[in-house]
């Protein structure tokens, strides 16, 4: 088992282990116990009172991060068309209306944070899952990617101000970013009570009992702060 280096060590030692501890206090500490060098990512681990195996207890939506994530995102859409128009009106970095760009990707291309795909391109889209889908790239309209050329412009100009993604794992847990730990505590706040506002309102109906067991947030390379997930679910993204 791999020993943990002096920093780490040192940042452990600032969170109490058998504490849960509030939200703003517990966003307030990441910051404090990130001791990378770079500007590590900020991220929320859930693990859900939900059976992944039943199919009407999946969780999957897409929440507007009110502060980004702090990175530029690439954005990829598969339109023609007026489609294709609106997506390059709305700053999309790469428009794949062609035979050419569609080879590209199926020969590995994947210089690309989100793909977005309107239905009538779906067809050809479909022929990339191979390549797509293990990067989570694949356009689905659950996860909001999947749009008409009316939306196009939407999608891609919420995807580059930091629209995320959140999905159940076959683990039962949900993975998200929710930041930099160069933001600052009010913004970090901000972008994790319209996570949880999303989280909540994507229960589903046939959930039971405690729907979220347990939370914790970190920074890239920094220790797990365990926050106390009913005072999580009781956070009203107004406030």
């Amino acid at each position: 088992m791999a020993k943990h280096g002096k920093k780490y060590l040192a940042a452990l030692a600032k969170v109490d282990l058998t504490k849960a501890y509030e939200p703003r206090e517990a966003i307030k500490l990441v910051k404090e116990t990130s001791y990378a060098k770079f500007d590590a990512t900020v991220e929320v681990h859930m693990r859900m009172g939900l059976d992944p195996r039943q199919a009407d207890q999946q969780v999957r939506d897409v929440v507007v991060l009110p502060h980004g994530l702090g990175k530029t995102v690439r954005v990829l859409v598969f339109a023609q068309g007026d489609g294709a128009t609106n997506a390059r009106a709305a700053g999309a970095d790469v428009v794949a209306d062609d035979d050419e760009t569609l080879n590209k990707i199926q020969g590995g291309w994947l210089d690309f944070d989100v793909a977005i795909s309107t239905p009538d391109m779906m067809g050809k889209v479909g022929k990339l899952g191979r390549v797509l889908g293990p990067r989570g790239l694949m356009p689905n309209p659950k996860a909001g990617t999947v749009v008409s050329n009316e939306d196009v412009g939407r999608a891609v100009e919420e995807s580059k101000a930091g629209r995320v993604e959140f999905r159940l794992d076959k683990t039962a847990n949900i993975h998200v970013s929710i930041g930099k730990a160069s933001f600052d505590e009010v913004k970090l706040y901000e972008n994790f009570s319209a996570l949880m506002d999303g989280i909540k309102k994507a229960r589903p109906a046939a959930a039971k009992g405690n729907y979220i067991r347990h939370i914790t947030i970190t920074s890239t390379m920094g220790p797990g702060i365990t926050m106390d997930a009913n005072l999580v679910q009781s956070m009203d993204a107004s406030e």
